[in-house]
């Protein structure tokens, strides 16, 4: 269990995240908006959270001292990306220094095996999995579920990066190799009926909040759409919300957690992943919801109550990515054309260059009908394009 503050931290206190990506940015956005100081720690300069924050150290996310100098600075430490120094932080916390999620529970998360071993040892629904110490260690998972399979690498790896989906059996020693030198695990691939997520936070005082289940889709493994609310039945609703609830629950920490998971053609439901902060799938509750997850994770760890999840609308998120003919510093055309339509909400990150498939902002859609909103978003997404800046 981590520590927990004994009062509110109320404005202008002082606010550090770790990583200064769109999530940091969002992130420091509503801090000024509460009135709190901001400061930021990521090796890019002016990079998006930067550009928006009181502060920013420029320093790699495993560097000692610039992170310690920024829990010195600050009341309290958060962070929007996983891949950092998880053991500086242990050893912060364990000097008194606030720090939601803590380093522990992100160490955990950091490694895919142990976080499915957690799990499962909890008796919530994973994918069967298994650690590879060699290449016998596939060919059994194959033996015994058949193709195909998923190989992973157990640190690292995001937006399909670390992954390898092994469809046929002469393509195992190719993944093997692939990824030769790693730590690996290899899991049952699941038959998905659609992929869906879930928003939890978790309070200093242990009071837990849910976020509308939404559905997603992915292209190359990277989110591209979002759709709130899934269209579920309520028994389904009701799983997730339980497997939600149970994995902030099991990871026993304070923070705002997305859960990832699967749902089969007969109605079950299984954990994918858990991200240990806001999600790319939970930017749609800036425009949708009483209060966003941005806004829920500055509520928890500065020790204010958590706020209404309540969806205000139905709506879909598209993410704007990077093509593959613009390198480099870029800018738009179309803008206008989306904005003469209502309930229509543009989002720039503020990322100095472009490349093929970088996640560069979103738009979200409001519409009394999901189905119309999807309609919506996806022709403004058409309507921008993205073009060199010269």
């Amino acid at each position: 269990m981590v520590n927990r503050n004994e009062n509110p931290l109320m404005p202008p206190g002082k606010i550090g995240i770790v990583g200064g990506g769109q999530l940091g940015r969002m992130l420091s956005y509503e801090g000024k908006r509460m009135g709190y100081y901001v400061s930021v720690l990521d090796p890019t300069p002016s990079c998006p959270a930067g550009q928006v924050s009181d502060n920013q150290i420029v320093a790699s996310f495993t560097d000692y001292n610039a992170i310690r100098k920024l829990a010195e600075s600050v009341d309290v430490l958060t962070y929007e990306f996983e891949h950092i120094n998880a053991d500086i932080l242990c050893e912060l916390e364990s000097e008194g220094y606030k720090i939601y999620p803590s380093g522990n529970t992100l160490k955990k998360i950091q490694n895919k095996l142990i976080q499915k071993q957690l799990l499962n040892e909890a008796g919530l629904p994973v994918p069967s999995f298994k650690k590879v110490e060699s290449k016998e260690d596939i060919l059994n998972t194959i033996q015994k579920y058949g193709l195909p399979v998923l190989l992973k690498t157990c640190h690292g790896g995001y937006d399909g990066k670390g992954n390898i989906v092994i469809k046929d059996i002469n393509d195992v020693d190719k993944a093997y190799e692939a990824f030769k030198d790693r730590e690996l695990m290899v899991e049952q691939f699941i038959d998905f009926k659609c992929e869906l997520s879930i928003i939890v936070g978790r309070g200093l005082d242990n009071s837990i909040t849910t976020f509308p289940v939404v559905e997603n889709v992915h292209k190359d493994s990277i989110l591209i759409l979002t759709k709130v609310p899934a269209q579920i039945d309520d028994l389904i609703k009701d799983k997730v919300e339980y497997v939600g609830k149970k994995v902030v629950d099991v990871l026993d920490d304070y923070g705002v957690f997305c859960i990832e998971m699967f749902l089969d053609q007969k109605g079950e439901v299984y954990i994918n992943e858990i991200a240990p902060r806001p999600h790319n799938s939970g930017h749609y509750t800036i425009e949708a919801c009483e209060t966003s997850q941005y806004e829920q994770l500055l509520r928890i760890i500065t020790g204010l109550p958590q706020g209404s999840t309540k969806l205000i609308s139905p709506c879909a998120m598209v993410n704007i990515l990077g093509n593959n003919e613009v390198f480099g510093e870029y800018t738009f055309n179309g803008f206008e054309n989306v904005l003469l339509e209502e309930n229509v909400y543009i989002h720039i990150y503020g990322k100095r260059f472009t490349q093929n498939l970088k996640k560069i902002g979103h738009i979200t859609v409001l519409n009394e009908s999901r189905d119309t909103a999807v309609i919506k978003a996806q022709k403004a997404l058409d309507k921008i394009k993205i073009k060199p800046l010269i």
